[in-house]
C-alpha cells in the first residue's frame, strides 16, 4: 500500500500532468457497514470511486514532516508517503516539489474510518504550487494545513484567510506552537504540534478528521480531476482518445441491455452450439452401438450440422465493429482500445455480478447449514439446485475480452471447418488468427483451454501459433505451467514475478487454461537457450462457486494438459495446512504419473504461500518432510487410479525436496487491505524467479511448431480418456533415431573388437599356434567389450535426458545386441574354421616356397664361403652372385608351374560355350553385358506355363494376348524374379569371398562352382508351386555374365595378391636384393649371428607389411565411422546421404539400381566414399596411422628379441621369438626350416635385429601410397568391406508397394517390416489395372483411403485399409496412415518423368496424372527434406 502520483509537474516545463489512464487499471477493495449495520464488501476501480478526500498541504517551511505525519494517521508501521526521514530521503525534494500524491484508506470493517477515504499530499510549499493547491482545495472534503505559526509575517496570510472563509472544514496544524486543539467554529480547528506526544497527537487529528467528515458530505471522484483546466491529462493524447472513442462506440451497442443475456445474442457461437459440438466431439472418440461405422457417421453428420449452424449465425454488430476496429488501428491504438474494452466491460457487468455473488454467498451458507440437518433433504436438494442456477447466472453474466477472443476462435473454426469462402462473411476470417497472434505478442493472454466447455479449440490454437511463427519465426519457448487452487495467491505471484495480467477481471471467475508470452531480454538470452517464456496458467481449479459443475475429471484433464505441456510446472499451495493441499496434490501427482507413462518428463517446483515464521530452519525441514510424506501418500492413491506400482513421488519424477520446495512469507505485514507489503515476500519472489531461470537454463525449451504438435498430441490423448494408451508423442521419432544411431555405434564397437580378436587368432592359426576354434572361446575374449557396451547402454537408458522415452525400447534393444553378438561370434567362428580348413592347402604352398628360400640361403652361404677372398672386389662378388642366382632360380622355376594371368570373362564364356553350343556370337565376342538388376521387366526371358483343361485353354489364350500386349508377367512374377536375382548375387558374392584367392589362388573350378550354383538355383526356383513361368536359356546366360562381370574386379585384385606372393618369377625377383646383402656379408666374414639376424628381419618384412595394412584398414574404418558424415550414423542416415548424392548427380540409372537393387547400391556408395576418403586424407590421416602402427610393431619385435636373448641356443631363441609374435604376425619356426643356425651366438641376435630392423621398416614406409593401400589388402580386410559388413548385415526386405527398404537393423528380425517414409508406388512399376497409367499413390496415404488394390495381380481386390489381407508379403509390413509432404519423391517423379515412362513403357496420364502441386518442388526442397 503505497501512495501514487496524482499530479506531476514536468521538471523542465512545469506543465502539470494527470496520469488518469494508469489509475483506470487499479481496483480497491474494502468493507463498510450498510444501512442495516451489516458489514459488506466493496470492490471498485479507483478512478470511479466516490469517497471523501482529505487534502494535506503546507505554507512556508515547517519543522515537522507533513508526509510522516500523514503516515501516522493512515498506517504508523508503513511509509505510505515518502518523506524526508525515510531511508534515502532528504529535505531537498529535487523531483517531488509540486507533486501531489494520493493514497486510499480502505477499512476492513472495524477501523479508524468507517468508509474508504482518499488522502492527498501536496509536496513542497503550496504557495509556490498554486494550480495544485487550487485543485486540491476545490475538491477536498477536508483541508489540512501545516504552518509554523499564525504570528509569522509573510504573504501566506491571504491564502490562510481564504481557507478559513471556505465552506470546507479546515484543520490548521501549527508546527511551532504547542496550543491544544481549538475549534473556531464552522468546521475550523487549530492544533499545535510542538512538544506533543505523537500517538496522542495522531489520535487527536484522526478524531478531528472523522468529526469533520461526518458533517461534510462532499465526495471526491478521481476522474473529475481531469475537468480542471491548465493540466495535461494523459488520456487527452490522440492515441488514448481514439482507443476510448472506439471502445465507447462498441460499448454503446450494449447500452441498456441485460448483462446476463448479452453474450447469447452478440457471441452466439460459443454458447450452446459450441458446448454441443464439444460434447459430440468427445462422444466421437468413444463410439458405441452394434454398428460402429453408422454411429461414427451419425456423429460426424451432427458435428457438421453444428458447424453449419455456427456459420449461419449472423455476425453481430458488436463483433463486426470490434473486428473492423482491430484491423484498422495501429499497435499502440489497438492496445489502448483493448484496455478500454476490458475496463468498460468490467463496468458493464460489475454491478450485476456483485449482486449475484452476494446471492451466491447467502445461498451457499444456507446449503451448508441444511447439510447438517438430516431431516431437510428435500429442501437441501431444492436449495442446491438454486445454488447451481446462481452459479450458472454468474457464468452467463461474466463477459470479458477472453470471451470475445473465444468468439474469434469459433468463427475461425466453424468457417474453416465447412470450407466456406470468405465472400459469405464481411471479412476474411483467416485474419482473426493474425489479430490474436498480435495480441499475444503485445502481452495479452490467450485462452488455450475453454474451461466452460472443457475443450481445446485445436484448429484455432494451431492457426494462432502458425501466425506467431510467421510473425516471430519458429522461436524456442520455455513453457512454465502454473497450477493452484483458486485464491491461493497464484495470480499475485505471477504478476509480481513476470508482470502478467491473465484474463481475470473484478468479480468474475473465468475457468480454463491461458497462455501468455514473455519475451526474454537480450542479456538473459546469453544464459537461456530460448527466446520466450510461455506461461500457461489455470483458472477456476476447484473454484468454490463452481463446485457443483467442476468435477474431479474435468480438473484432472486440465491439470494433465498443462503439466504435459510445460517444461516445468509450478505448483502453488496456500499455507502449511496439509488438508488444504489435498485437492491440488492429488490432481498434480496423478498428472505427473500419466506423464511418466507416456514418457514426457517435466520438472516441478512447489511454492508454499502465506507461511509465517519462515526463517526458522527446523520448521522448514519439518515442512519439507511433511510435504514429502504427503506426496508419497498421494502417489499411492494415484497409483491405484492409474494401475501403477509407484509408491513414492520421486519414483515418478525427478524431484529434490530440499531445492524444489519454496516457502513464501505472507504478502502483507498485517491484515489487509491497509497492511503494507512484506519485503520478505519480494525477496521470495526474486529467489523463486532465479530458481526457475536456473532450471530453465538447463532446458532446451520447445520450438513453437513442436509446441503446436505437443498441444495436439496431449489433447487428442485426453479426448480418448485412456490417456496413457492413446497418447502419441511426435517427439519419439527423433528420440528413436538417436537410439538407432547409438545402436549402430554399439554394434560397430562389438564388430571392431571381434576384428581384432579374429586377426590375432588368424595369425596364430597360420603360425600353427592353435589348432581348433570354439564359440565359447570367442565369446570369452569378446566379454570385456560386451560388458563395456552393456554399461554404455545402461547409461543411455538411465542417464540420458530422454531416458523416460528411451526406456520403452530398452528390452528390445538389449535382445538385439545379444542377437548381433551371437551372429558376430558365429560368423567369426565360420571364418576361422575356414582358415583352419584351408591351412593344409596353403601350408603345402608355403612350405614349398620356404624350402626354396632356405635352400637358396644355404647354397648362397656355401658360395660366399668359397668367395671370401674376393670380398673387396664388389664387381666380382656381384657377378658371381647374379650368375648363381640365375642358375638356381631357373631350376626352381623350371620345376614349379608358372602362375599365369587370368581372364574371368573368357573362362565364363568358355564354360558357357561348353554347355550352350548355340551361344550367340555377340556374346562370345562382346565385352558388354546386360545389367540384370535394373531391367524394367523380365518378360522376354520367360515363357508362361500352359494350363490344362477347358478353363485352362481360355487362360492360355489370355496369356498369349497378354504377351503380345507386353504384359506377359504379373507384378508378383516380376517381383519374384527380382528377388531371385538379388539372392543369387548375394550368395555368389559370399562364395567368391570363400574362395580366398589371395591365399589359395584361382582355378576355373571357381567359375564352375558359381555357374553350377546359379543353374541349380534357377532350376529350383522354376519348380516352385507359385511360379507361373519357365525361364529361357538366355536368362541363365545373361545372369551369369552379369554377376561375373560385376565380380571380375574382385577376382583380379585378389589374384594379383596371390601372384605377387607365389609366382616364383615375381617372388625371387623381389628377394634377389635381400639375398645378395646376406651373401655380401658372408663374403666379408660376418658372424653367423649377424647373417641369421638379417635373414630373420628379411623374413619379417612381408608379415609386418601385412599386419600394418590390415590394422590401418581397421583403424581407418573406425575413423570413418566417426568423421565421415555419411558413415557416422545408422543405416537410415546413410540412406539419406545416398539419396542426397543421387539428387546431386541426377543419374537415372543409378536411381534405378538404388530402387531395384538397394543393397548393391549401398555397397557401391560405401566403396566410393572410402576411396574418396583415402585419396583426400591419405597424407594427414592414412599415412600417419600406418607409420604409427609400424612403429608399435617395431617395438613389439625388438621387445620379443630382447626377451628371447635369454635362451641358450638359436633353436630355443627362435621358438621363443616366434611365440612372442604369434598373435600379431604370421611368422613361425617353419618359415626358417632348413636354415642351419647351429653356430649362431644368440647373445648377439638382439643387437643385430635392433640394427637391421629399422632399414626394413623404412623400406616398407617408403612404399606407402594411395595405390598400394588397397592392393596390399585381401578383399575381406579392406576398410570398405569392413564398413559394408557393418551396414549391410540388416533387413533388406522392400515394401511390396513402393519398394522402400525396411529400416530394421537385424536381418530376419521379429515383428513387422517398417520404414519411416514410403514413396509413390509407380516407382516400383505399379500401374492402374487395365491401363498403362503409372500409379502416383503413396502407400501411407493409400492405407488411409477407401480405395482397393489387386494383390499379386489377382482378380480379387483388397481394401488398402486391410492391405495385410493381400497375402504374406503384405501382412509382414506395418504401414500406418501418414500424410507427410514427402517432397523428395514428388520431385523425383517430376524430374525423371520421361525416364520412368521409358523405363516401364508406361505413362503418367489419366488416373496417374502428376498433380501440379508436385512440380513446385525443387532439387533443393528435395535434399533439404532429407534433414527433416
Amino acid at each position: 500500500m503505497y501512495a501514487l502520483p496524482l499530479l506531476v509537474p514536468d521538471p523542465f516545463t512545469q506543465q502539470i500532468e494527470f496520469p488518469l489512464w494508469t489509475f483506470r487499471q487499479i481496483n480497491k477493495s474494502w468493507k463498510k457497514k450498510n444501512t442495516n449495520n451489516e458489514i459488506i464488501s466493496q470492490t471498485q476501480p479507483v478512478y470511479k470511486v466516490e469517497t471523501p478526500m482529505v487534502a494535506f498541504f503546507r505554507f512556508g517551511s515547517v519543522s515537522s514532516s507533513k508526509s510522516q505525519l500523514m503516515n501516522s494517521l493512515i498506517n504508523e508501521k508503513h511509509h505510505t508517503f515518502f518523506h524526508r526521514n525515510c531511508p534515502g530521503g532528504s529535505r531537498t525534494r529535487l523531483l517531488m516539489d509540486g507533486v501531489v500524491e494520493i493514497a486510499w484508506y480502505c477499512p476492513s470493517g472495524k477501523d479508524t474510518f468507517d468508509d474508504c477515504v482518499a488522502f492527498c499530499n501536496l509536496h513542497g510549499d503550496a504557495g509556490n504550487n498554486e494550480k495544485q493547491y487550487e485543485i486540491l482545495t476545490s475538491m477536498a472534503s477536508v483541508n489540512v494545513l501545516l504552518l509554523p505559526d499564525f504570528g509569522q509575517k509573510n504573504h501566506y496570510k491571504g491564502l490562510v484567510r481564504s481557507l478559513f472563509k471556505s465552506p470546507q472544514p479546515l484543520i490548521c496544524l501549527l508546527t511551532d506552537n504547542d496550543c491544544d486543539k481549538t475549534e473556531l467554529g464552522n468546521g475550523k480547528f487549530i492544533v499545535g504540534l510542538l512538544d506533543k506526544n505523537q500517538f496522542e497527537l495522531s489520535d487527536q487529528i484522526i478524531q478531528t478528521i472523522r468529526e469533520s467528515l461526518t458533517k461534510q458530505k462532499k465526495t471526491f471522484k478521481l476522474a473529475d480531476v481531469a475537468k480542471h483546466t491548465g493540466i495535461r491529462v494523459d488520456e487527452d493524447d490522440p492515441e488514448y482518445k481514439r482507443g476510448k472513442q472506439a471502445a465507447d462506440q462498441i460499448m454503446g451497442l450494449l447500452r441498456g441491455k441485460d448483462p446476463s443475456t448479452v453474450k447469447e445474442t452478440i457471441l452466439p457461437r460459443q454458447g450452446k452450439l459450441w458446448h454441443d459440438w464439444c460434447k459430440m466431439n468427445k462422444e466421437l472418440h468413444h463410439l458405441q452401438g452394434e454398428n460402429i461405422e453408422e454411429d461414427k457417421s451419425t456423429k460426424l453428420k451432427n458435428i457438421r450440422e453444428i458447424r453449419e449452424k455456427q456459420v449461419s449465425q449472423r455476425l453481430s454488430k458488436f463483433m463486426s465493429k470490434f473486428i473492423d476496429i482491430m484491423k484498422s488501428q495501429r499497435d499502440n491504438e489497438k492496445n489502448y482500445f483493448l484496455r478500454w474494452m476490458m475496463n468498460l466491460l468490467d463496468d458493464f457487468i460489475s454491478e450485476q455480478l456483485c449482486k449475484l455473488h452476494k446471492q451466491y454467498d447467502e445461498k451457499y451458507h444456507e446449503v451448508s447449514a441444511l447439510k447438517k440437518m438430516s431431516d431437510k433433504l428435500v429442501q437441501l436438494q431444492t436449495e442446491q439446485t438454486n445454488l447451481e442456477n446462481i452459479s450458472e447466472q454468474i457464468n452467463r453474466t461474466s463477459f470479458g475480452l477472453e470471451h470475445i477472443l473465444r468468439e474469434f476462435g469459433q468463427i475461425y473454426e466453424s468457417w474453416s471447418s465447412v470450407k466456406k469462402n470468405k465472400q459469405g462473411l464481411q471479412f476474411d476470417f483467416c485474419s482473426l488468427s493474425s489479430l490474436a497472434a498480435e495480441m499475444m505478442i503485445s502481452g495479452f493472454p490467450m485462452e488455450l483451454m475453454d474451461g466452460d466447455a472443457a475443450h481445446v479449440p485445436l484448429t484455432w490454437i494451431t492457426a494462432v501459433l502458425d501466425e506467431l511463427v510467421k510473425k516471430l519465426g519458429d522461436q524456442k519457448v520455455f513453457v512454465l505451467s502454473v497450477l493452484g487452487i483458486q485464491s491461493s495467491g497464484k495470480s499475485t505471484m505471477l504478476n509480481a514475478m513476470f508482470g502478467l495480467q491473465f484474463a481475470v477481471s473484478a468479480a468474475r471467475c473465468t475457468r480454463g487454461a491461458f497462455m501468455q508470452l514473455i519475451k526474454v531480454s537480450e542479456e538473459m538470452k546469453t544464459e537461456l537457450k530460448f527466446d520466450y517464456i510461455l506461461v500457461v496458467d489455470t483458472e477456476g481449479l476447484r473454484a468454490p462457486e463452481l463446485t457443483e459443475m467442476s468435477t474431479t475429471r474435468r480438473d484432472n484433464e486440465m491439470a494433465t494438459f498443462v503439466v504435459g505441456l510445460g517444461n516445468m510446472t509450478l505448483i502453488n499451495i496456500f499455507g502449511e495446512n496439509l488438508s488444504e493441499m489435498q485437492d491440488i496434490l492429488q490432481i498434480v501427482v496423478q498428472a505427473f504419473m500419466r506423464m511418466k507413462k507416456v514418457r514426457l518428463n517435466p520438472s516441478c517446483m512447489f511454492v508454499h504461500q502465506n507461511v509465517s515464521d519462515i526463517t526458522a530452519g527446523e520448521k522448514n525441514k519439518e515442512g519439507r518432510r511433511r510435504l514429502q510424506k504427503k506426496l508419497d501418500e498421494m502417489t499411492k492413491l494415484a497409483a491405484k487410479e492409474e494401475v501403477s506400482d509407484a509408491e513414492v513421488f520421486s519414483g515418478i519424477i525427478r524431484f529434490d525436496v530440499q531445492n524444489d520446495v519454496k516457502y513464501f512469507a505472507q504478502l502483507w505485514e498485517g491484515s489487509p487491505p491497509m497492511a503494507p507489503p512484506n519485503p520478505n515476500y519480494c525477496e521470495n519472489i526474486l529467489e523463486l524467479k532465479q530458481t526457475i531461470l536456473t532450471h530453465a537454463s538447463k532446458s532446451d525449451g520447445i520450438m513453437l511448431t513442436h509446441l503446436k504438435d505437443r498441444i495436439q498430441d496431449l489433447w487428442e490423448a485426453l479426448l480418448n480418456e485412456q490417456f496413457v494408451f492413446s497418447f502419441k508423442n511426435s517427439l519419439e521419432i527423433a528420440t528413436y533415431k538417436k537410439l538407432e544411431t547409438e545402436y549402430s555405434k554399439w554394434t560397430w564397437s562389438l564388430r571392431s573388437a571381434m576384428m581384432e580378436i579374429e586377426n590375432k587368432l588368424h595369425n596364430k592359426i597360420e603360425n600353427e599356434a592353435i589348432h581348433d576354434i570354439e564359440e565359447t572361446d570367442l565369446q570369452e575374449q569378446l566379454n570385456a567389450k560386451s560388458e563395456e557396451v552393456k554399461k554404455t547402454m545402461s547409461d543411455l537408458f538411465e542417464k540420458d535426458r530422454d531416458a523416460n522415452i528411451l526406456n520403452q525400447w530398452k528390452a528390445s534393444f538389449q535382445i538385439k545386441i545379444e542377437v548381433i553378438q551371437e551372429n558376430i561370434v558365429r560368423e567369426t567362428k565360420r571364418k576361422l574354421s575356414g582358415v583352419l580348413q584351408q591351412r593344409h592347402i596353403k601350408k603345402r604352398m608355403d612350405a614349398e616356397r620356404t624350402h626354396h628360400e632356405n635352400t637358396l640361403f644355404e647354397k648362397s652361404k656355401e658360395l660366399a664361403l668359397k668367395s671370401k677372398g674376393q670380398a673387396n672386389d664388389q664387381n666380382v662378388m656381384k657377378t658371381q652372385f647374379d650368375s648363381f642366382w640365375k642358375e638356381q632360380t631357373a631350376a626352381i622355376i623350371r620345376d614349379t608351374p608358372l602362375v599365369k594371368d587370368i581372364d574371368i570373362i573368357k573362362d565364363v564364356k568358355k564354360l558357357l560355350s561348353e554347355t550352350h553350343a548355340s551361344l550367340p556370337d555377340h556374346i562370345k565376342e562382346s565385352s558388354q553385358y546386360k545389367d540384370m538388376f535394373c531391367l524394367p521387366s523380365y518378360s522376354k526371358y520367360v515363357q508362361l506355363k500352359k494350363s490344362s483343361g477347358f478353363m485352362a485353354t481360355i487362360k492360355n489364350v489370355c496369356k498369349v494376348a497378354q504377351k503380345k500386349a507386353g504384359f506377359a508377367l504379373s507384378k508378383k512374377d516380376e517381383s519374384q524374379i527380382r528377388v531371385l536375382i538379388t539372392d543369387i548375387a548375394d550368395q555368389t558374392d559370399k562364395m567368391i569371398h570363400k574362395f580366398n584367392m589371395a591365399k589359395l589362388g584361382y582355378n576355373i573350378s571357381c567359375i564352375q562352382q558359381l555357374v553350377d550354383y546359379i543353374k541349380t538355383t534357377i532350376t529350383q526356383h522354376g519348380e516352385g508351386p507359385e511360379v507361373n513361368y519357365v525361364f529361357k536359356s538366355e536368362f541363365f546366360v545373361d545372369l551369369v555374365l552379369c554377376i561375373c562381370h560385376k565380380s571380375s574386379k574382385t577376382f583380379t585384385d585378389q589374384y594379383k595378391m596371390f601372384r605377387e606372393a607365389n609366382d616364383p618369377v615375381f617372388y625371387f625377383e623381389r628377394k634377389s636384393e635381400e639375398y645378395y646383402r646376406i651373401f655380401q656379408k658372408y663374403c666379408e666374414g660376418a658372424s653367423s649371428a649377424v647373417i641369421f639376424g638379417e635373414f630373420v628381419c628379411n623374413k619379417l618384412k612381408e608379415p609386418i607389411q601385412q599386419n600394418v595394412y590390415k590394422k590401418t584398414a581397421r583403424d581407418l574404418a573406425n575413423e570413418m565411422r566417426t568423421n565421415c558424415e555419411s558413415l557416422n550414423g545408422n543405416r537410415s542416415k546413410l540412406e539419406k546421404h545416398i539419396l542426397k548424392t543421387l539428387a546431386e548427380k541426377q543419374d537415372f540409372k543409378a536411381y534405378m539400381t538404388y530402387i531395384n537393387n538397394p543393397k548393391e547400391h549401398f555397397k557401391n556408395f560405401i566403396r566410393d566414399e572410402v576411396s574418396q576418403y583415402i585419396t583426400e586424407r591419405f597424407e594427414d590421416s592414412v599415412r600417419p596411422k600406418m607409420e604409427n602402427s609400424i612403429k608399435q610393431l617395431e617395438k613389439k619385435i625388438t621387445d620379443a628379441s630382447q626377451e628371447s636373448s635369454r635362451q641358450n641356443n638359436a633353436n630355443s631363441w627362435l621358438h621363443h621369438f616366434t611365440q612372442q609374435l604369434s598373435d600379431v604376425l604370421i611368422f613361425s619356426v617353419n618359415d626358417l626350416t632348413g636354415v642351419n643356425h647351429d653356430d649362431v651366438d644368440v647373445s648377439f641376435l638382439d643387437e643385430v635385429i635392433k640394427k637391421e630392423l629399422p632399414s626394413i621398416i623404412s623400406d616398407i614406409i617408403s612404399k606407402f601410397s594411395t595405390e598400394t593401400f588397397p592392393e596390399k589388402l585381401e578383399h575381406k580386410d579392406r576398410p570398405d568391406e569392413i564398413l559394408i559388413d557393418h551396414f549391410c548385415q540388416c533387413c533388406w526386405v522392400q515394401c511390396p508397394f513402393c519398394a522402400a527398404i525396411c529400416t530394421n537393423t537385424i536381418e530376419n528380425h521379429d515383428g513387422d517390416h517398417s520404414v519411416p517414409f514410403h514413396r509413390n508406388t509407380g516407382l516400383n512399376g505399379w500401374s492402374h489395372r487395365g491401363t498403362t497409367n503409372l500409379s502416383i499413390s503413396i502407400c501411407t496415404s493409400a492405407v488411409a483411403s477407401d480405395r482397393s488394390f489387386y494383390p499379386n495381380s489377382s482378380d480379387d481386390t483388397v481394401p488398402w485399409k486391410e492391405y495385410r489381407k493381400g497375402g504374406p508379403k503384405y501382412a509382414s509390413w506395418s504401414i500406418t496412415p501418414d500424410l507427410s509432404e514427402l517432397p523428395y519423391w514428388k520431385w523425383f517423379v517430376c524430374r525423371f518423368q520421361k525416364d520412368l515412362e521409358k523405363h516401364y513403357k508406361k505413362t503418367y496420364n489419366g488416373r496417374g496424372k502428376i498433380p501440379d502441386e508436385w512440380r513446385k518442388y525443387s532439387k533443393q526442397d528435395a535434399t533439404e527434406s532429407m534433414d527433416k
